[in-house]
C-alpha cells in the first residue's frame, strides 16, 4: 500500500500517589506537583483522581476550586487548566489519554490510571469478603500503601479536608480489621500492634480495645491486659459516658481471675474484689435495689487501675504486679 497510514496516539498510563505529596509517574518520567501547571491545575487533577472513573461536571469543579466564589471567567479558566494538564500528563495524546471530556465535565479513565488510594480501597474490600488467611495479607499490603496523609500538600482546600476525614475513618477501620484478623489467626503480637495503631487513629474504637485486651490475655500478659482495660474504661466513660461492652467485661473478669491465682499483693487484692463481685451478683438477683453487677466491675476497675498506676510510679510496688511488664495505654 502506498497510502500513508495514520498512526494511533500513544497509549499513556499514569501511576499516581495521593498519599503524602502528589506524584504522577508517566512511564519513566516523574511529575511532581510543581510540574503540573500550578496550584489550580494540580487541584483539578486531584479532584478527578478522588473521583477516579466518574465524570465530574464543570460546574462542580468550579464550585470546589473557588469555594463557591468563582471569578467571572471561571469556565474558560477551568478549560485552560485542563489544557495545561493534558499537555503535561498525556503529551501527544490530545483528548485520547487518561484525562477525557465527558458529559459536560471531565473524567480520568480508571483503566489508564494506577492510583494508590484505589489500590488501598480494593485490597480492603477484598479482605472484608475473604477468610482470615486471605484477608490478613491483603490488609497488610493495603496498610503499607498508606505512606502519609492523603493530599498532604492541600492544607487549606475544604474538599481535600473532607476527603482526608473520610479516608481517616477507612484507615482506622482497616487497622482494626487487621487487628481482629491477626487475633483470629493467633498472631497475638501482631494483633496487639495493629490494635494499638487503630487506637492511635481512633481512641473510641471498642473493637480495637477488645482485640488488644484479648491478645494480651491470650499471651499471658495479664497485668498489661488489666491496664489496657482500665484505659479503655476511662476513655469510654470520659468521652461517651458509657462502659465497655459485654465481651470486654468478660475479658476483664477472666483477667482478674487469672491474676488472682498468683501469690502477689495484687493477687490478694483481686481475690477480694472477685469475692465482692460474686456477692453483688447474688444480691442483685434477689434484691431490686442491690448494686448491679456492672457496678462491681467499675469498682474493680477503679481499684486495679489505681494499683497499676501506683506500681508504675513507685518502683517498690512493681514487684507486686508480677513478672509481666505493664504497658501504659493512654
Amino acid at each position: 500500500m502506498n497510502a500513508t497510514a495514520t498512526s494511533a496516539p500513544p497509549t499513556i498510563r499514569l501511576t499516581v500517589q495521593l498519599f503524602g505529596s502528589l506524584q504522577v509517574r508517566r512511564g519513566d518520567d516523574l511529575l511532581g506537583a510543581h510540574q503540573l501547571g500550578g496550584a489550580k491545575p494540580r487541584q483539578v487533577l486531584e479532584i478527578l483522581l478522588l473521583n477516579l472513573g466518574t465524570p465530574v461536571g464543570k460546574d462542580r469543579l468550579i464550585e470546589l476550586l473557588w469555594n463557591g466564589c468563582p471569578p467571572a471567567e471561571a469556565r474558560a479558566t477551568l478549560e485552560s487548566y485542563v489544557s495545561v494538564l493534558r499537555r503535561q500528563i498525556q503529551p501527544g495524546a490530545g483528548r485520547q489519554g487518561p484525562l477525557r471530556t465527558s458529559n459536560g465535565g471531565y473524567v480520568l479513565e480508571r483503566c489508564l490510571v494506577d492510583l494508590d488510594v484505589d489500590r488501598f480501597d480494593a485490597l480492603v474490600r477484598l479482605a472484608q469478603r475473604s477468610p482470615a488467611p486471605v484477608a490478613y495479607p491483603a490488609l497488610v499490603e493495603a496498610l503499607e500503601i498508606v505512606a502519609g496523609p492523603l493530599l498532604a500538600d492541600e492544607l487549606r482546600a475544604t474538599w481535600a479536608e473532607e476527603a482526608r476525614s473520610l479516608h481517616a475513618t477507612r484507615f482506622a477501620n482497616a487497622l482494626a480489621l487487621a487487628a481482629e484478623t491477626a487475633l483470629e489467626l493467633g498472631a497475638l503480637e501482631a494483633a496487639a500492634g495493629w490494635a494499638r495503631r487503630a487506637l492511635a487513629a481512633e481512641p473510641l474504637a471498642e473493637n480495637a480495645w477488645t482485640v488488644l485486651v484479648e491478645a494480651l490475655e491470650r499471651a499471658g500478659r495479664y497485668a498489661e491486659g488489666l491496664q489496657a482495660y482500665e484505659s479503655c474504661r476511662r476513655t469510654l466513660d470520659r468521652e461517651l459516658g458509657c462502659a465497655p461492652g459485654p465481651r470486654l467485661q468478660k475479658a476483664f473478669v477472666r483477667l482478674l481471675q487469672a491474676t488472682a491465682d498468683g501469690e502477689t499483693e495484687l493477687s490478694r487484692v483481686l481475690s477480694a474484689l472477685l469475692l465482692l463481685h460474686a456477692q453483688l451478683q447474688r444480691a442483685a438477683a434477689g434484691l431490686p435495689d442491690a448494686p448491679a453487677p456492672a457496678a462491681s466491675l467499675r469498682a474493680a476497675g477503679d481499684v486495679v487501675g489505681t494499683f497499676l498506676r501506683k506500681a508504675l510510679a513507685e518502683p517498690a510496688h512493681r514487684a507486686a504486679v508480677g513478672p509481666h511488664p505493664v504497658l501504659v495505654v493512654t
